[in-house]
């Protein structure tokens, strides 16, 4: 009999890159929640009411539950370690999930054991009478949600007037993911020094430079594992990242720095029987090595570079440890030695987009760089104000899979697809 696996917010590529896991002919793959409603939704959503959707689909189902993985962000990251305590599913503890979500009460763990790696930060309440008064940091700094998605309401402060302005959004928007964090949080018992620290505060961060990379992972029974260590590129525009290239091209020594912090904290708090990506950034001038955040689950935006590296997708190590197995993911199986995810940026203001790459354009660039792969976030007639899920920065107008033989080609074979698809935008 085949085991039901069930994925939040299973998309149709994803379906396709579980084909490539071990077992994909013993496993019978179930969307749980679509994307609309548990990543994108068209207003603001309830904690509870999508844990009471979820469940009821589970119900509804039928048959045994086996195992549910996660692979977006909040608030599918903290779903699941509840749901599958629910199903007797291996998991890690809701706790040490929010932990990690809880962008302050994150920090305020890691500068107990990892304090070498820990920008300067402290808390701020938007809806203080004067919130730069609990600022400790000077200009320059970030200002951030303690919970938000993406880049979302991600601030570079250079001033009091920006700031202020930051505030005023701030007020008018965090809510969105603040107040269904806050339903979330209401299922665990919160440290002391989390008192007047909810969903809807905000956390100032030094700001950091460098290279970035994000070791991925599994904490198994107590067992740690590193199965591989995406480098993100820096674009010639400053301070713009405009892809992730797998294997790391970043020295050795480096990668074992990442992968101690990684355990010393994870260990820390209590984290087990899960899987962890962990954003870091190196200052190759200064040797620092700054811990940017950690997330509690695989990342579906990596497999498909693990597929043409390794041979599988990184989802086979989450369903591990989901059916209680121990997690392993094969090595350098794949098609190519080097793969990137790459954006599609678009760097100005807003417009309606009024002509997008043809199939004939992107089947001859197929031909020209094997391995290559583009999916599209746009269509003509999109308006880019409107897209979902987009930073602060830069608009992203879909997204490239290249492949190839070294790091170096996957830079020359980027700038030549960017040249060759061609889109229109219309300035609004």
């Amino acid at each position: 009999m085949k085991r039901n696996v069930f994925v939040v917010a299973l998309e149709e590529q994803q379906r396709q890159e579980f084909k490539t896991l071990r077992r994909a002919r013993e496993l019978s793959v179930h969307g749980l929640l679509d994307v609309s409603t548990a990543v994108e939704p068209p207003e603001k959503i309830s904690f509870h009411r999508l844990m009471e959707q979820a469940r009821k689909e589970l119900e509804d189902h039928g048959g045994p539950v086996d195992a549910i993985v996660a692979h977006w962000d909040f608030p599918t990251s903290v779903m699941v370690p509840l749901l599958c305590k629910e199903y007797g599913i291996p998991s890690p503890s809701a706790e040490s999930v929010l932990t990690c979500e809880h962008k302050y009460w994150s920090r305020l763990e890691q500068q107990r054991v990892i304090p070498e790696c820990v920008p300067a930060f402290c808390s701020v309440d938007p809806f203080a009478e004067n919130p730069l008064e609990q600022v400790t940091l000077d200009f320059p700094f970030w200002l951030k949600p303690v919970k938000a998605f993406s880049s979302q309401l991600g601030f570079k402060v250079e001033n009091e007037a920006q700031f202020q302005e930051a505030i005023e959004t701030m007020r008018q928007e965090i809510r969105h993911f603040g107040d269904p964090f806050n339903e979330a949080l209401s299922y665990i018992d919160l440290p002391a020094d989390l008192e007047g620290c909810d969903g809807n505060t905000c956390i100032a961060e030094q700001l950091v430079s460098g290279i970035q990379a994000a070791p991925e992972g599994t904490m198994f029974q107590g067992e740690f594992n590193v199965h591989g260590i995406i480098a993100q590129g820096r674009s010639a525009e400053e301070g713009l990242f405009d892809r992730l290239e797998y294997p790391s091209h970043l020295p050795e020594k480096i990668h074992r720095r990442m992968i101690g912090i990684c355990k010393t904290f994870l260990t820390h708090i209590g984290f087990d029987n899960g899987c962890f990506n962990a954003e870091f950034m190196w200052d190759e001038k200064t040797d620092q090595l700054w811990l940017i955040e950690f997330n509690t689950r695989i990342s579906q935006s990596h497999s498909e570079i693990f597929i043409m590296v390794d041979g599988m997708s990184n989802h086979e190590v989450a369903i591990d440890i989901a059916l209680n197995e121990r997690p392993s993911l094969p090595n350098r199986e794949g098609h190519y030695p080097v793969a990137a995810k790459c954006y599609i940026p678009y760097e100005h203001k807003d417009g309606i987009v009024t002509r997008v790459p043809s199939a004939e354009e992107i089947q001859a660039l197929r031909e020209r760089f094997p391995g290559t792969e583009v999916k599209l976030a746009v269509h003509e007639g999109s308006r880019l104000s409107e897209l979902p899920n987009q930073d602060a920065f830069s608009y992203q107008l879909g997204t490239l899979y290249i492949a190839a033989e070294e790091h170096e080609q996957i830079q020359e074979r980027y700038d030549a697809c960017l040249e060759a698809l061609r889109f229109e935008i219309d300035p609004v």
